[in-house]
């Protein structure tokens, strides 16, 4: 008996050592893939912190501008009070700052146009408007506060240093001297940007906003809200509810699927031949936008409202059909409404995603430049992708700030949005 014993104590031992060493490296291996799940979520923290940062870095320059205080005497001689808009302010002033230095110009007036290229335009529409509201100034020196060229504002902001050879930037060092006596004297000033947010596109970059891209935007989903959700809701109810189970089903399902991973850009091409050359909708406007990012979002809302459906356990249907509900009736009494968190989801989800597309858009007009705010759907229109791809290949190096600033804008509204989604599900979300 002890013999036997023995043999088998001795026989076993390799095998619980075979057992320990695979339990070992199993633990390994899990040990590992642990850790290769953690790396991958470091890693992509990291690029969205680097991507977010790169954008933040560079955009928040666009969120506060610098103003200049200058009093200027409204010469009745140079003012024309019939049409006081046709007064060249901007030499007025600047012929002013330059006497008031002691600054002796030259016979071409060329320090007078270095001195005048350092303020924006908005400097004599503000004037204008001051004279027109107010004739009775005019022979008196009044104050105003306009805000400086992009290039000015970029070397109050740092952007342009001293140190770059002169023939490498586009103010002059005198030009430099002239904003570090007004910065000395006490009348530049740093404020919040309202023009970014408050005016729509414009080709001097101190003057442009994005507020004619929101509005595009937000028509052009208003048009994609009201024709993609009705219809893909219904077409997602009837192939999940309703429509019989056989080849063509099938068919319509396989191509509902295949449609949601084409390239945007064919939908643009689409919207373009369908829209504009054969319906002969006008160009450029969010109607046309809408539709053609509607068609886009159809298929992922089609996708994503038949999961919902089939997430909705069979004995809801079940319990209402035994009650004497009809079909209808147990689906849109029932089925939907329980379904309808999931179909909320997909559908904002589907909505900032069409918000985010630039392909299609540049196809159908929406890259051109549109200084207004549209006040219609049929109205010429921009949208903040193509602002945003506008702005990016512009030759202003003050716009390249205003690109990330329209960036964060956008990011902005898909977080809206997909919090919207996120509160929608918790708060309607039954589970089962």
């Amino acid at each position: 008996m002890t013999d036997a014993a023995d043999m088998n104590a001795a026989a076993s031992t390799p095998m619980r050592d075979r057992l320990a060493a695979g339990l070992k490296r199993r633990h390994a291996r899990e040990a590992r893939f642990r850790w290769y799940g953690r790396l991958a979520i470091i890693a992509a923290l990291a690029f969205l912190a680097l991507l977010l940062g790169r954008i933040v870095s560079q955009g928040y320059h666009a969120f506060y501008t610098h103003t200049a205080a200058v009093p200027v005497y409204l010469d009745p001689a140079r003012i024309d009070r019939s049409y006081p808009a046709g007064t060249n302010f901007e030499q007025l002033t600047a012929e002013q700052l330059l006497a008031r230095w002691g600054v002796v110009d030259d016979a071409q007036g060329s320090k007078a146009k270095a001195m005048k290229s350092l303020f924006s335009s908005e400097l004599k529409f503000r004037l204008a408007e001051l004279v027109m509201k107010r004739p009775g100034l005019i022979g008196q020196t009044v104050p105003i506060t306009t805000p400086f060229s992009d290039d000015a504002d970029l070397y109050l902001k740092g952007e342009i240093s001293r140190d770059v050879p002169s023939d490498q930037r586009r103010l002059t060092d005198q030009q430099l001297d002239w904003l570090d006596r007004l910065k000395a004297e006490g009348a530049v000033s740093a404020r919040f940007n309202k023009a970014l947010f408050l005016n729509g596109d414009s080709t001097e970059p101190e003057l442009a906003g994005v507020l004619g891209a929101v509005v595009g935007s937000a028509l052009m989903l208003l048009v994609t809200a009201v024709i993609a959700i009705p219809l893909g809701v219904g077409a997602a109810v009837y192939l999940e509810e309703f429509a019989p189970r056989n080849r063509l089903s099938e068919l319509i399902e396989v191509n509902i699927n295949n449609l949601a991973a084409v390239p945007s850009i064919v939908y643009g091409l689409l919207g373009l031949a369908l829209f504009i050359n054969w319906m002969h909708l006008p160009r450029a406007s969010p109607l046309v936008g809408g539709l053609v990012l509607a068609l886009m979002a159809l298929p992922t809302l089609i996708i994503a409202t038949r999961s919902s459906l089939k997430a909705v356990p069979p004995s809801i249907r079940e319990a209402a059909l035994a009650m004497g509900a009809s079909r209808t009736q147990a689906v849109f009494g029932h089925v939907l409404p329980l379904a309808m968190p999931g179909v909320m989801t997909g559908a904002i989800i589907s909505m900032a995603h069409a918000l985010g597309e630039t392909a299609p858009l540049l196809l159908i007009g929406m890259i051109s430049f549109v200084p207004g705010v549209p006040m219609a759907i049929d109205q010429p229109a921009g949208a903040l992708p193509s602002l945003i791809y506008i702005w990016e290949n512009a030759s202003e190096r003050a716009f390249h700030e205003r690109t990330a600033a329209a960036i964060m804008v956008l990011l902005a509204f898909m977080i809206v949005m997909n919090m919207a989604a996120i509160i929608l599900r918790r708060r309607f979300e039954r589970r089962w």
